[in-house]
Parts: structure tokens; sequence; C-alpha cells
């Protein structure tokens, strides 16, 4: 018992992580009983997890829309990532973590970019009358990309065009934006 609140000592004072603990414990040629008792422990957790999540269908409901979304980020970060077929090709490991910096800086505008324009289109809806409850906002995803072009040219709007708030003006439902010689 003493063995198990030393251990437990250490984990929360931050002496060791939790995975450099198991790691370690594993690497004995004998088991430990220390070792048997988290496996148990771990057994039972999981299974008890199992348990709720088979039995309750709420939090099935809200698991599953989470890895929705997770999957959706996932697609995101694909096709973001399109000149190399998703392979880093850098062999050294500070070209790719600079590889994955850019594609971790690219997600990330994306999503900002979306989360500012899905949260102007609700407040516009709202103004307008609109009946959007919060519970509803749980199921939106800021991981979207239909909408943008990640091949061709860009144009940027001159200062006159954006808003008060900085923000470019919302397409109404079934505009089409035309295509431009600089955006083709």
């Amino acid at each position: 018992m003493h063995q198990l609140g030393s251990v437990a000592g250490s984990l929360k004072l931050g002496y060791v992580t939790a995975s450099l603990f198991i790691r370690k414990l594993q690497a004995y040629p004998r088991q430990h009983q220390l070792t048997y008792g988290l496996q148990e422990y771990g057994r039972l957790v999981k299974t008890i997890f199992i348990l709720r999540y088979l039995l309750h269908q709420p939090l099935r409901r809200k698991i599953n829309t989470q890895l929705n979304k997770g999957e959706q980020l996932h697609a995101l970060r694909s096709w973001l990532w399109f000149g190399g077929d998703g392979v880093l090709r850098r062999k050294q490991e500070e070209a790719q973590q600079e590889v994955v910096g850019c594609l971790n800086l690219l997600t990330n505008a994306v999503v900002v970019w979306n989360t500012v324009y899905m949260q102007e289109v609700i407040t516009q809806l709202r103004a307008e009358g609109y009946p959007v409850q919060d519970e509803d906002l749980a199921h939106l995803s800021p991981a979207r990309f239909e909408h943008i072009n990640r091949l061709g040219k860009y144009t940027f709007a001159e200062q006159e065009t954006l808003l008060r708030n900085g923000l470019r003006p919302l397409r109404q439902p079934g505009q089409v934006v035309a295509p431009t010689a600089a955006t083709a």
C-alpha cells in the first residue's frame, strides 16, 4: 500500500508522467503486483465505460457527434495537404515539424475563418427572427472547406467593401459568386 501512495504522490506532483510510469513497470522481466493491480483496474474502468456506452443512448449520440467532428477536422487537414499525398517527404525532424506546423497554421486559419462567419450568420438569423437554439449549435463544425479555393489566385477586398465590423458581407441563400479573372 505504501508503494501505491508513493506512486500517486509522484504522479500528482509531476515528478513522473503516467505513461513513463506504466512503461517502466511493464519493462520489468518479472511483473510487479502493482502492474497487475493497475491492469485489472484499467480493465474495470474500460468495462464500466463500455456498459455505460451500451446502456445510455445520449452518451452514444454525444460520442458519435464528437467522433464526426474529429473526422471532419481530419478531412479538412487531408484536403489542405494535397501536395504530397499526406506523406512527409522530408527526412530531417526540423523540416518535418515545419511542414506539420504549416498544416496546423492553415487548419487553424480555416477554423477561425469559419467560426467567425458562422457566428455572423447565427447573429443575422437571430436578428431576422429565426429560432436558432443553443443546443443546435453543438452540431455545427467549423471544419468545412467546400467554400475555399485552395488553387488559383486570390483577391482581397478593398477596405471600402468591408462592413463596419471588418467582415465582408454575407452571401444570401442561392447567391452564386461569379468567378472573376483574378479568381479563376
